[in-house]
């Protein structure tokens, strides 16, 4: 229908997918403005004083690192795990190496590491990634929780304890604990400024947010705490998705489980280089377009899995992302063609009030989508230490379109080599 309807009619045929984005774009931008108050009314409302079990009374807790090529970060992460304020026999700790990875397994022992972590060697096999190898750990999984941590992470060291808690206080429906992440290298340069206020407008407004509209949570990918009976009901992880606690977050809804948010944080390195960041996000959005690609197979069955608000969460985060990203500098282009032509030059074909509908639509969505994400952005960097981030959020206008550039990346990706994980370099 689209092709057909771009051989004879193209100028009415893409006003019309401008008119039907824009008012997709705006349902985009309200869920971001309402993530605002709503993400800091969740953040106050979270209870400034939380009692901790005692040590005799905690349970058996896994951790999952999945590594590979990481041997210049492992003392980093050595530094973390030992840091944990948990019981050592109560702690069951899992380092993961794919089978070839020799250099990285070499660097664990010459550390000791063996001495108080289990090693486990994922046989060669395909597809070479994180998920297939957290399935494979899961396994061999002793705990009655079970987080994941990616190499360089520095987890709060009560993480665990304030987990258990957590899971203690909330219905047995809540399969998942997401703890909010932020970078301790914000400051290195504008790359990880910029990529700081971006995750902390995603953990701080967005998740919360979700959460208590009874969205389903797109899962981060690690500090994610889970009941381990709840995980493995659903499967565990898609092995060939490349962001595959996103998709985890959408399954646990539509198998009717809940995920939170923890009051923890963990501490993570940003990309300050650009092309390791274009890597990385290609990444990010290529899982995101399986995860929506694969949902989206039985739209009616995923509506009556997730429920109405479920589904249009589903929509406007999974989908939204990618939309926003790839569509973002089209939006630019049709409304800088409008100011020269004095309407939408995609619309000149159209009915004459056509155009002067779509230029004022896209000049609304570039003007109010800056001056909600900049609000966003300082509303978020004043929950957390990195308060001298709020000047930056003026400046993430430039950083969109590397978001774009690394969108069209990972569609490139999802047709070339849809299962292949792109490798991000840790300093």
């Amino acid at each position: 229908a689209l092709v057909g309807g771009f051989v004879l009619w193209p100028f009415l045929t893409a006003a019309t997918l401008n008119l039907i984005f824009g008012v997709f774009f705006t349902g985009v931008l309200a869920l971001r403005a309402a993530s605002i108050p709503i993400g800091l009314a969740a953040r106050a409302a979270r209870p400034t004083q939380v009692t901790l079990p005692a040590d005799a009374d905690l349970p058996v807790y896994t951790i999952i690192v999945p590594l590979f090529r990481e041997a210049d970060v492992l003392p980093l992460l050595a530094e973390g795990l030992w840091a944990l304020d948990y019981p050592r026999a109560k702690l069951d700790i899992k380092l993961v190496f794919e089978a070839d990875d020799l250099e990285t397994l070499d660097k664990a022992k010459s550390l000791g590491l063996e001495s108080y972590v289990e090693f486990i060697r994922v046989p060669p096999s395909t597809p070479r990634t994180k998920p297939k190898a957290c399935n494979y750990a899961l396994h061999f999984a002793r705990g009655d929780y079970v987080v994941i941590f990616d190499a360089e992470d520095q987890p709060e060291p009560l993480q665990l304890k304030k987990a258990v808690a957590g899971f203690a206080r909330a219905p047995n429906d809540v399969a998942c604990l997401q703890a909010p992440l932020t970078y301790f290298n914000a400051n290195e340069n504008w790359l990880t400024r910029q990529f700081t206020i971006e995750f902390n407008m995603w953990f701080e407004l967005l998740l919360p947010t979700a959460e208590r509209l009874g969205m389903p949570i797109p899962l981060g990918g690690t500090s994610t705490h889970f009941r381990i009976e709840a995980l493995r009901s659903v499967g565990a992880w898609d092995p060939y998705n490349v962001t595959e606690d996103a998709d985890l977050g959408i399954r646990f809804a539509g198998k009717g489980y809940r995920c939170g948010i923890l009051d923890s944080t963990t501490y993570e390195e940003a990309n300050c280089q650009t092309g390791n960041w274009l890597r990385q996000r290609s990444r990010w959005i290529k899982g995101y377009a399986q995860t929506w690609l694969v949902h989206m197979r039985r739209p009616a069955k995923l509506y009556l899995k997730l429920g109405g608000v479920g589904f249009l969460g589903f929509h406007l985060l999974i989908g939204g992302s990618i939309a926003s990203a790839l569509l973002h500098p089209l939006i630019w282009l049709i409304a800088l063609a409008g100011l020269i032509v004095g309407g939408s030059v995609l619309a000149l074909m159209a009915a004459p009030f056509v155009p002067a509908v779509l230029v004022a639509l896209n000049a609304a969505l570039l003007g109010g989508g800056y001056i909600v994400s900049v609000a966003a952005g300082i509303a978020a960097v004043r929950q957390r230490p990195e308060e001298d981030l709020v000047t930056d959020t003026f400046s993430m206008l430039f950083y969109w379109p590397l978001i774009s550039a690394g969108a069209y990346l990972a569609m490139w990706q999802l047709f070339t080599k849809p299962f292949y994980w792109e490798k991000t370099r840790h300093a």
